[in-house]
């Protein structure tokens, strides 16, 4: 059974998360009306990986004896002045995200909920990997810098990208 502050917590991150749903899908619609449709595809699969971490938290707080709740969203940005400013935005919000994680970790510490617990290792271990791919692709852009044919091969090769990081690295 989750405790009152625990579900509101909870359904606090149920908001977040479908936020971020539409967060990368409007970048994904920016994206894709600027031609950057490798950048357009990668937003719109991480789109729905959102809108699946989403439905996590629900099935979970349901599952619990909870009650999760379905809010109004704020509305994301739809314009950037740039693709670097897009995905310093993003890094910036899974940054915030990272930190919601972890407050709720803290609560259902404080809280002896060790099965909340438990169930949110899964979210830190995916926002060290979601951080980590953010920085790699700013260290792209960084490195293309205004080069056309760069932003080109970006384009061309996001949608294939892959950070192995050490919460995702198994050992064998």
């Amino acid at each position: 059974m989750l405790s009152k502050s625990i579900q509101g917590a909870l359904n606090n991150q149920i908001k977040i998360e479908a936020e971020s749903s539409q967060i990368y899908l409007a970048m994904a619609c920016w994206a894709e009306v600027k031609g950057l449709e490798g950048v357009a595809n990668f937003m719109y699969a991480q789109s729905d990986e959102e809108r699946e971490h989403m439905l996590k938290l629900v099935k979970f707080v349901n599952e619990r004896g909870g009650h999760a709740q379905i809010s109004e969203l704020k509305a994301p940005n739809v314009t950037f002045k740039s693709f670097k400013e897009m995905f310093e935005k993003l890094f910036e919000h899974e940054v915030f995200v990272s930190q919601s994680i972890n407050e709720l970790v803290h609560i259902s510490l404080q809280e002896k909920d060790y099965a909340t617990h438990n169930f949110l290792q899964w979210y830190v271990a995916e926002q060290i990997e979601e951080e980590a791919v953010a920085r790699t692709i700013l260290d792209k852009i960084n490195m293309i810098g205004d080069d056309k044919g760069g932003l080109y091969l970006f384009d061309r090769d996001i949608e294939n990208l892959t950070v192995t990081t050490a919460a995702t690295n198994t050992p064998e």
